[in-house]
């Protein structure tokens, strides 16, 4: 493999071998709604601009946008979380059929609403976001439902994700029970991690934080970003903390537009330039990198292969508008 990029012939071999993977999705879901117009004048009540409306869309958010960028990828997918017994939640449940996730571990809660985010874009501009949510934590009884749930479909399994985004499914009780349950199977598992829940994070295959997360994790202040993330020694110094405090097998740090960069044990960090073209929209480029780094590795990758792979997907998706996911096709040509 050249140290700088992988072969198209090694791509497309990691892509037929993740269409056999199997990789189960756990955490936070969410509805993603977006409002598309144009602005021609600012509203003569207030200094704001006047949104015409044109269209909605919505697209599955969160931890269920993890597992349909998984399924676009080929991947045969199941996700697991929490819902409320909402109109949303049917909305939810039809998207994931159609993107072809099995959302059938999804569990109804009686007093809980299913999370709506609320996108208005005018001209390509998010203008303004309004969140409709439940945050309180699931109760443990909800969560040893989570956990069987997992448990009897764990059979068979290359992989796990836990995605945090600080709704309420992620617990200190989940995270002890997957670890739990991947450990003594040899199942590899990925956390997107929230710092401000401030749970213990230990045990994990993969942590995938950005930077202001990882600086979160480390207690640490982030004052100077340094233009070369090897030459950032507060950076080096919260990757470090990390390492040794949670011990991740492997911490990749999401770091915008200077990439990303890869930490293993016993190695030294290695930053991937970002490969994005164009960016017209940030939103959900983690959950494609979280998702497609780790199918490649359920496919047989190295570490640093499955970096490349998931700096090209999400190179793909922020050059498209809302919670997109990359193709196979796609993929693959972004590394000709």
């Amino acid at each position: 493999m050249n140290k700088n990029t992988l072969s198209i012939l090694r791509v497309k071999r990691l892509l037929n071998t993740a269409a056999k993977s199997r990789v189960l999705v756990v955490g936070d879901v969410i509805l993603d709604q977006f409002l598309w117009g144009k602005v021609r004048r600012i509203s003569p009540e207030a200094p704001v601009p006047v949104v015409e409306f044109q269209r909605d869309s919505f697209m599955p958010g969160g931890a269920a946008n993890v597992a349909r960028n998984l399924t676009a990828l080929g991947a045969g997918v199941e996700l697991f979380g929490l819902v409320g017994k909402d109109v949303e939640a049917r909305q939810l449940k039809a998207l994931l059929k159609e993107e072809k996730v099995d959302g059938s571990g999804l569990k109804e809660v009686k007093d809980r609403s299913t999370t709506l985010k609320t996108r208005v874009v005018a001209h390509q501009q998010q203008v303004v976001r309004i969140d409709r949510e439940t945050k309180q934590a699931g109760d443990l009884r909800v969560t040893r439902r989570l956990l069987k749930a997992v448990e009897q479909d764990i059979g068979g399994v290359d992989a796990i994700i836990v995605a945090d985004y600080n709704k309420g499914v992620v617990t200190q009780e989940l995270l002890e029970g997957l670890c739990g349950l991947c450990r003594p199977r040899g199942i590899w598992l990925s956390l997107d991690p929230k710092p401000a829940h401030q749970l213990d994070v230990k045990g994990f295959s993969l942590i995938t934080p950005n930077r202001s997360e990882l600086f979160e994790l480390a207690g640490m202040a982030d004052e100077v970003c340094h233009g070369n993330p090897l030459r950032d020694k507060q950076l080096l110094a919260a990757v470090k903390f990390v390492q040794e405090h949670y011990q991740p097998a492997l911490l990749l740090v999401t770091l915008s537009e200077q990439g990303m960069l890869l930490a293993q044990r016993g190695a030294k960090p290695v930053v991937i330039p970002t490969m994005a073209q164009e960016v017209y929209d940030v939103s959900g480029a983690g959950d494609t990198v979280i998702a497609s780094f780790t199918v490649a590795i359920a496919a047989g990758a190295s570490p640093l292969e499955a970096a490349f792979f998931a700096n090209h997907a999400a190179g793909v998706v922020v050059g498209k508008m809302g919670t997109a996911t990359v193709s196979p096709k796609e993929l693959a040509s972004s590394f000709k």
